[in-house]
């Protein structure tokens, strides 16, 4: 009867064993979903102009690559740390089980396992960490499943690529450009030992985090090595006295372009689908210049300190965080360099160069100017009765202007000194509906139909703005801002290839003269800084301040690239009392510019064969008479125009029959400088330029003390500044 029952125990036992393995063996992926392992997130790499990595997007930091680009060292490395017999077993190795268990046992610690680099494989793909017997049986079912359904080279190809190294990194590609900064077919010995030791215990022994521990464990594995005859004596020597050194080619931490490549992501994700972006993985070509983004990071952190430093704690504690922002990019082809959309990423998503609208203040004034050349005026047309306020359906209204209050001003000096009053009668000379189309076609919309818009009252975002001016830069042809060059899947088949979007806005002469005027500010004008701070090369823009000093701008450009600075805060209030832009942006505009072109030789403006030159009298805007030259108040002066514009009768101020002495008759103007005169337009007019003698004092955007009593031609013509 006992041995009955013993018998009837064993076969329910045996029972048992059978269904449960039968069970774990149903249980576990069937060959179908064996030949899925492949499948893995991959990480989408984005690249700068120069083709050096920028940002990485992913759901696991990973890089695929084939066998073949991976080191023979961290291949050899892995197999003698991890399965010796890879390549004769197969998929479960009882040798190795059976050595490691006699090992543990004589140790008394578990310190070796059995697993060969096939089950580690389909334990990363298919199963769940847990240590218990039915996971066991189902790693060494799916082990075999592999075997049968790839090859060696496969199998391990897809090792390599699916294990975790720590800190975030899978694969040894993303392991290796994250701890050395190497592509892992560059790996020498101990780099490459370092990285096989990572996958017994990732957290345990990742360098940026256990260095010492990393290091022991490394020295393991190139013991193993040399055991297994995978390197020599003296390499392994040589590679046992190496020390640490780290560095991360990945940019993980990405202190710099956040914005940029937030841009980026939100493109890839609209145009290719979040499972593309996040699981396929892209190779995307930007159109980003990390120098130029590096050197705008610095610029922007120095200029917001030193602002916040004059501004004082008290300031600092009442105003909450003063904000910044930055945009640079190509004229010529719409291309983005550089841009810092705010102070903190980590603080503030919202990007003020693609998201805020603000008002641009008198950074506004050059589209004003554009459309009246557009429409016949010249640089030379004389503004006149400018100290006579406005007429606007809600009465009469007198716009302040500084320290300016000329009754006339030529249209170049009034966008030099920025005169509002001026800028609101160009308005109402254009009309107000000519302006907002124009600004229409610069990609500036939806702006209000009122006298105010000369001064800036619109609101638009830094990027429509810098990329309008870049209009001016471009011969009169916009191209609208891009961000991205290239997208190709991992394949090497191109998804999308960026075409410039190209669209005239203004004739070619109405650009150069645009250009030439904004040259001037510049050159004596509101951004005279600029030239006191060290640049030197040819440049134009125009600054921009705001009512109560909310916003300060400063849009330039020089013939290759276009940059718009911002300062202000989110929710607007004054900056600082005199918080002008040509002491808060210029500053920070010319010294991102100055690291920006350090290397790029100077280049002038090129004039367009329509533009021609002539002897100026600024006191009527006509061609100047031999009266003109010899009064010292006068300042004749080149002038550009578009053919065909140029003044065809003489200066009526000016003539054998006046009346009043010439040096009574009017006093000394501002000085106007104007850049050398194409080679076309000399040659069409052989009169030369004048150049007269005396500077720029003041502008309006700059304090400066109360003007002296003047006489009558002073008053009438707003000279004697």
């Amino acid at each position: 009867m006992g041995i009955l029952v013993v018998c009837l125990g064993l076969w329910i036992g045996i029972g048992a064993t059978i269904g449960y393995v039968a069970l774990a063996v149903a249980s576990a992926p069937d060959y179908a979903a064996v030949r899925t392992v492949g499948s893995m997130p991959r990480a989408t790499t984005l690249t700068d102009i120069e083709g050096r990595h920028a940002f990485t997007i992913f759901q696991e930091q990973r890089l695929h690559v084939p066998l073949s680009r991976i080191s023979p060292h961290l291949i050899r490395a892995f197999l003698a740390v991890e399965d010796r017999r890879f390549f004769s077993h197969g998929g479960f190795d009882l040798i190795r089980v059976v050595g490691a268990g006699w090992n543990n046992m004589l140790s008394w610690r578990a310190e070796q396992g059995g697993s060969t680099i096939t089950q580690q494989l389909a334990r990363l793909a298919f199963l769940t960490p847990e240590r218990t017997l039915r996971r066991k049986l189902q790693e060494v079912v799916v082990a075999r499943r592999l075997e049968q359904a790839f090859s060696k080279d496969q199998i391990l190809e897809l090792y390599l690529n699916k294990a975790y190294f720590g800190d975030g990194l899978y694969g040894v590609e993303a392991a290796a450009l994250g701890y050395f900064g190497r592509h892992a077919a560059d790996l020498d010995v101990a780099e490459a030992a370092l990285i096989a030791g990572l996958v017994k215990s990732p957290s345990a022994y990742a360098p940026t985090v256990s260095p010492d521990r990393a290091l022991q464990r490394r020295n393991l594995v190139l013991r193993a090595m040399r055991e297994w005859d995978a390197i020599d004596e003296p390499s392994y020597e040589a590679a046992r006295r190496r020390p640490l050194t780290l560095r991360d080619a990945l940019r993980r931490e990405e202190r710099y372009g956040r914005y940029f490549k937030e841009e980026v992501r939100q493109w890839l994700v609209e145009h290719f689908g979040w499972e593309r972006v996040y699981r396929e993985g892209l190779r995307v070509e930007t159109t980003l210049d990390l120098d130029l983004q590096t050197a705008a990071e610095a610029e922007v952190a120095r200029a917001l300190a030193e602002v916040e430093r004059r501004q004082g704690r008290r300031a600092r504690a009442a105003s909450g965080q003063l904000q910044t922002a930055l945009v640079a990019l190509d004229p010529r082809t719409g291309e983005v360099r550089a841009l810092v959309g705010g102070r903190s990423f980590a603080d503030s998503r919202f990007n003020r160069v693609t998201q805020a609208r603000r008002q641009p203040g008198s950074a506004f004034k050059p589209f004003v100017y554009a459309a009246a050349l557009e429409r016949g005026f010249t640089a030379a047309t004389v503004l006149r009765g400018l100290a006579e306020p406005v007429m606007t359906p809600a009465g009469a209204w007198a716009p302040a202007d500084g320290h300016v209050d000329a009754d006339a001003l030529t249209m170049r000096h009034a966008l030099r000194i920025s005169s509002n009053r001026a800028a609101v009668r160009m308005l109402q000379d254009v009309g107000i509906a000519a302006v907002v189309e124009y600004a229409d076609r610069f990609g500036m919309t939806a702006m209000p139909p009122v006298p105010s818009l000369a001064l800036g009252s619109g609101e638009v975002t830094m990027l429509s703005l810098v990329s309008a001016y870049g209009a001016f830069a471009n011969r009169g042809e916009l191209v609208v801002p891009s961000f991205v060059r290239r997208v190709s899947a991992n394949s090497g088949e191109v998804l999308y290839e960026a075409a410039p979007d190209v669209r005239p806005v203004v004739r070619p002469a109405t650009a150069y003269l645009v250009t030439s005027m904004l040259q001037g500010v510049l050159d004596g004008g509101t951004a005279a800084h600029a030239r006191r701070l060290g640049l030197t090369r040819p440049a134009a823009g125009k600054t921009g301040t705001t009512n109560e000093y909310r916003d300060a701008w400063f849009i330039g450009y020089t013939p290759g690239l276009v940059t718009g600075v911002w300062l202000g805060y989110d929710q607007p209030r004054t900056i600082m009392r005199d918080g002008y832009a040509a002491q808060l942006a210029v500053p920070l505009w010319t010294r991102f510019m100055l690291a920006a072109t350090r290397d790029v030789t100077p280049e002038a403006f090129a004039a367009p064969s329509s533009v021609t030159v002539a002897r100026i009298c600024p006191l009527s805007g006509r061609l100047a008479t031999p009266a003109c030259d010899r009064d010292p108040g006068a300042a004749v002066y080149a002038e550009y125009f578009e053919q065909g514009s140029e003044p065809v009768d003489y200066c009526p101020y000016h003539t054998v029959r006046q009346t009043l002495p010439i040096a009574a008759a009017s006093t000394r103007v501002a000085r106007v400088e104007l850049p050398p005169p194409p080679a076309d337009a000399a040659a069409a007019s052989p009169v030369p330029e004048v150049r007269p003698t005396e500077p720029l004092d003041a502008a309006p955007e700059a304090a400066s003390p109360p003007p002296k009593k003047r006489g009558f031609w002073s008053r009438v013509f707003g000279v004697g500044k």
